[in-house]
């Protein structure tokens, strides 16, 4: 008899497990249609099933003779191609159609060709097999004995049956392997928010939404909502590669396997991917992709990856976390001879998150224009052309997602003489307008804000007016709100600070060598200029006292949060590049201190970040794991600067000549709490010294064997590594320029530093620049750590950033609470009214509080000591955020002092906290009523509170502490 064109898939097409109203399913891709059968699976459209039951139509009526008769093959070729032109006419963009609905359509076609005799056969046998489906029924409807049954409306507005024991399975999953988590609970309430004809999107997001709410009570929810959110990933990839239309997590190791040839072919066609990585061996890769990974995600992490990283078509994600990563690894390997095996290798150590890529490295690897890099630092010389020319540098820069640093020294400041109109210039100020609102326009290629940051040396005659850029009163067009602005200042100019002496403001125009001179150096030539005022030769001046304009910088930090305080000759003094060039400024998060030069050399930065929690084992730091880690990495990003792709030439050429690389870390704060240590401790101190030593012994290493093997960068003869001196020896000059008077760095080791010394001296380096720590926010968010070397923000709020906002709350406190029998619903609440602060909470025993202290409870000391201990091994620089309560002009500076008087090349935000605080309160309602403090520095300061001690568990409707993108100490520009 007939076969039912209810067979709209092949085998292989099927999903592993029906599902009817497929809790995932998402959005049609364009074009396609979709079929529901009569059990509730959704599966592809295939007219080749229409055919075949035609077929076999005329096959009952007239015999095996029609099998091979030419016209029954040319009469089911038209009707089938007729069924589906109805319905791809009705449907273009694609879409969901019943399985009876096609039926009803082959009906009509034999009809309308005349095929009366076979119609009638046909309606004959569908009445026939719906009454034996209708006999076949199960008497009671009831899908799940404790969920009523209930339809969803598909994208299409048909209905099908929801498919519960499919949510009991994705709820599972994503529940597995976790500790005081509730299935029922998540189904219970995700239940309860959904109804009859509840769009199919919705389910997901119950699941999700429901899931989430439960984090600030058990941090492990937060993979639990990662892993709901995966099926809702699953399905919008995989429905549009066509490898199935749904999957539970349990399904990807084999479908892992299986997507990613079709991903990179669709990539490709697409123009999207490199069409080289059809080169690559896909199906050994896809055999390497390990579906269990997807299980390390907290939901903040998954999201982040979901909204902006996974390449998407028309707005549908293609990538799943392991492709994605395996993408990023192909595109790094793709000119290694042996590129299957390092593409494993690197994908491995990203997957593991052992350590991640900066987030342009993430974007674009594999892609059809890898700009890979992180950051650029450009010189703008004093002309009109250049100055210009240094903006559109800018927005080339930008437009592919790098941060910038722009060094504005030399162009000549007020008042100054103009020889070609014979005029006098207006400064500085007004083109750095003009580079701000570039920064607007462009904003790396619609993913991140444009970002740059503008240096300007404190002898400039504008510093004044520079320092004012980011307040907002004033002339508007004097004013840079979206620019972030750092002072770049020499060591003269704090001595000069320490013994309260003038200072004196210089046009570059008059004295244009100041700019390229530094230490001793700068100083001589420095007081030959003043001695010029003095003997009326030089005219355009002015002299303040050195104490002012600092208590200036210091009050604008505080205001404003800008400019940012870094240090000219500690830079200099020890970057192991001196004898090619001068470092004029650091990067938009000043941690790259690199050479740059009008016209000639844009300095580029390559960053990736090890992750050091992943390198704590059993309460030590594993030194064998993070030397093949540090490896790897420096392999990986030796490889962006061949592969990358340079928007501007000046880039390119410094790139190839130097080879800059800057390995930095992340999870420094969660590496303490494995090891039970306070971050205000001397034990932090020395974890901070040892960690960073062997980051920079192993990093140092990699390079020389790469070296080795690649050859020396040019530029390598002449440099402090090709004379034997290391980051860890240069402090040695630092200090002979500045006098022993003005620093005091410790000095310890415990590497063997000499055999490596000469390693690198006969040996040479790949890279002219190794290490850099940069602020990580959105790869620690990805890889679910704190980052950088931060603080803890507070140990329960709010995070806001561009995918949205995501309760963050301390596992480690969970678990050490939970240990002690202090986990409870007072407790969240308790933390919610202290903002994440557990300093006024009783209960809590001094050691647990001694150990999560927050960022505004860590004494700025110790955030400057640890800095000081890893700055000795660091060749470039490190993003220092300041976290300062109480905050007074006496509080910065010393704090600012201190930096410069422990050898810290650079400083970062200020995350100043008023030295006023506000009460808090509760209503009737059992709501907090807290007022925020309006004088908080640095427009990033966090509200204050000073309520009693005791118990706050009477506010039981407390809202949890929100960041703003401001409050949170995230800058997202750079990582």
């Amino acid at each position: 008899m007939h076969t039912e064109t209810d067979t709209q898939s092949t085998p292989a097409q099927q999903p592993a497990s029906p599902a009817p109203g497929n809790a995932s399913l998402k959005a049609t891709a364009p074009g396609q249609l979709r079929v529901i059968k009569r059990n509730g699976q959704v599966v592809s459209y295939d007219d080749s099933k229409i055919a075949v039951a035609v077929t076999k139509a005329f096959l009952a009526v007239e015999g095996g003779t029609a099998a091979a008769s030419s016209r029954v093959h040319e009469r089911v070729k038209e009707l089938t191609a007729q069924i589906s032109a109805i319905f791809k006419r009705r449907m273009p963009s694609g879409g969901t159609i019943h399985i009876e609905e096609i039926q009803d359509q082959v009906e009509l076609a034999l009809m309308r060709a005349g095929e009366q005799k076979i119609a009638r056969d046909y309606v004959l046998y569908r009445e026939e097999h719906a009454r034996l489906r209708a006999e076949k029924a199960p008497v009671t409807p009831a899908i799940d004995p404790d969920y009523p049954s209930m339809s969803v409306t598909l994208d299409d507005g048909s209905r099908a049956p929801l498919d519960i024991a499919r949510l009991r399975t994705i709820v599972s999953e994503a529940c597995a392997g976790l500790e005081e988590v509730s299935e029922k609970a998540i189904l219970d309430e995700a239940m309860r928010n959904l109804y009859d004809g509840v769009n199919l999107s919705d389910v997901n997001t119950s699941l999700v939404m429901t899931a989430r709410t439960l984090v600030e009570k058990e941090p492990n929810y937060s993979y639990v909502t990662a892993r709901l959110l995966l099926d809702k990933l699953r399905a919008e990839a995989l429905t549009f590669l066509g490898v199935a239309e749904s999957a539970t997590w349990g399904d990807m190791h084999t479908y892992y396997a299986q997507a990613l040839p079709v991903y990179v072919q669709k990539g490709v066609e697409l123009e999207l991917l490199n069409p080289e990585l059809l080169n690559f061996d896909l199906e050994k890769l896809g055999k390497a992709l390990l579906a269990e990974r997807d299980l390390q995600f907290t939901y903040l992490g998954l999201q982040t990856l979901y909204d902006r990283y996974f390449i998407h078509s028309n707005d549908v994600r293609i990538e799943l976390p392991q492709i994605f990563y395996m993408r990023v690894a192909m595109g790094l390997a793709i000119e290694e001879e042996n590129r299957e095996e390092r593409a494993i290798e690197f994908y491995r150590l990203l997957s593991s998150f052992d350590y991640m890529s900066s987030t342009p490295t993430l974007f674009n690897a594999g892609t059809l224009r890898p700009q890979l890099s992180s950051c650029y630092l450009t010189t703008v010389p004093d002309d009109l052309h250049g100055i210009y020319g240094a903006i559109q540098d800018n927005a080339m820069l930008s437009k592919f997602a790098g941060g910038l640093g722009n060094d504005w020294t030399p162009v000549r400041s007020l008042g100054s003489y103009i020889k070609g109109t014979n005029g006098r210039s207006q400064g500085v100020v007004p083109f750095l307008k003009v580079a701000n609102d570039t920064a607007v326009a462009v904003n790396q290629g619609g993913k991140r804000k444009g970002a740059v940051c503008a240096y300007l040396e404190t002898w400039h005659l504008d510093i004044e007016e520079f320092l004012e850029l980011r307040k907002n009163t004033g002339d508007d067009r004097r004013r840079t709100h979206d620019m972030n602005t750092a002072n770049w200042v020499p060591d003269l100019f704090m001595k000069r600070v320490f013994e309260d002496k003038e200072w004196t403001l210089f046009s570059p125009a008059d004295a244009p060598d100041l700019h390229d001179l530094f230490g001793s150096a700068f100083e001589k030539r420095y007081e030959e200029y003043e001695q010029q005022i003095a003997d009326g030769t030089l005219k355009l001046y002015k002299k303040v006292r050195a104490l002012d304009l600092w208590r200036k910088m210091l009050g604008m930090l505080f205001e404003t949060g800008h400019p940012w305080i870094t240090f000219k000759d500690a830079c200099n003094l020890r970057s192991p590049q001196q004898h090619v060039g001068v470092v004029h400024s650091s990067n938009l998060c000043t941690e790259i201190t690199l050479n740059t030069k009008a016209n000639e050399e844009i300095a580029v930065c390559n960053l990736g970040s090890v992750n050091l929690a992943q390198h704590v084992i059993d309460g030590k730091l594993d030194q064998d794991k993070l030397a093949q880690t540090v490896k790897t990495a420096i392999r990986m990003l030796d490889n962006v600067i061949d592969i990358n792709y340079y928007s501007v030439d000046s880039a390119r050429n410094s790139n190839f000549r130097h080879r800059p690389i800057g390995l930095g870390l992340m999870g420094f704060q969660d590496a303490l709490y494995r090891q039970r240590i306070a971050y205000g401790s001397d034990e932090a101190v020395q974890f901070a010294d040892t960690s960073m030593e062997a980051i920079s012994y192993y990093a140092i290493q990699a390079s020389s064997e790469l070296a080795k093997e690649r050859g020396c960068y040019k530029s390598f003869d002449g440099s402090l590594w090709s004379q034997g001196i290391l980051p860890i020896d240069s402090i040695d000059n630092l200090t002979r320029e500045r006098g022993d008077k003005f620093i005091e760095v410790d000095r310890s080791r415990t590497l063997d530093w000499d055999t490596l010394r000469e390693t690198v001296k006969t040996q040479g380096m790949r890279n002219s620049n190794v290490m850099a720590i940069a602020p990580t926010a959105t790869i620690a968010n990805i890889t679910g750590v704190s980052q950088s070397i931060e603080p803890t923000y507070q140990n329960l709020y709010v995070k806001s950033n561009l995918s949205g906002e995501f309760t963050v709350v301390n596992p480690y406190l969970v678990r050490d609470l939970k240990a002690r029998g202090l986990w409870d619903n007072v407790m969240v609440n308790d933390l919610k009214y202290y903002e994440g602060s557990v300093q006024k909470i009783d209960r809590i025993p001094d050691d647990i509080k001694a150990q999560y202290a927050t960022a505004f409870e860590v004494e700025p000391k110790w955030i400057v000591d640890a800095a000081s201990r890893r700055q000795k091994w660091l060749d470039q620089a490190q993003s220092l955020n300041l976290y300062i309560a109480g905050a007074n002009g006496k509080k910065l500076d010393i704090t600012y002092r201190m930096a410069w008087y422990r050898g810290l090349k650079t400083t970062y935000y200020l995350r100043a906290l008023a030295a006023t605080s506000t009460e808090k309160s509760t209503i009737d309602t059992g709501s907090l009523n807290a007022v925020s403090s309006g004088a908080t520095g640095g427009a990033s300061a966090a509200s204050a509170s000073n309520g009693a001690n005791g118990s706050a568990a009477s506010a039981s409707a407390a809202p949890v502490p929100k960041a703003c993108s401001l409050d949170d100490p995230d800058c997202e520009a750079c990582q």
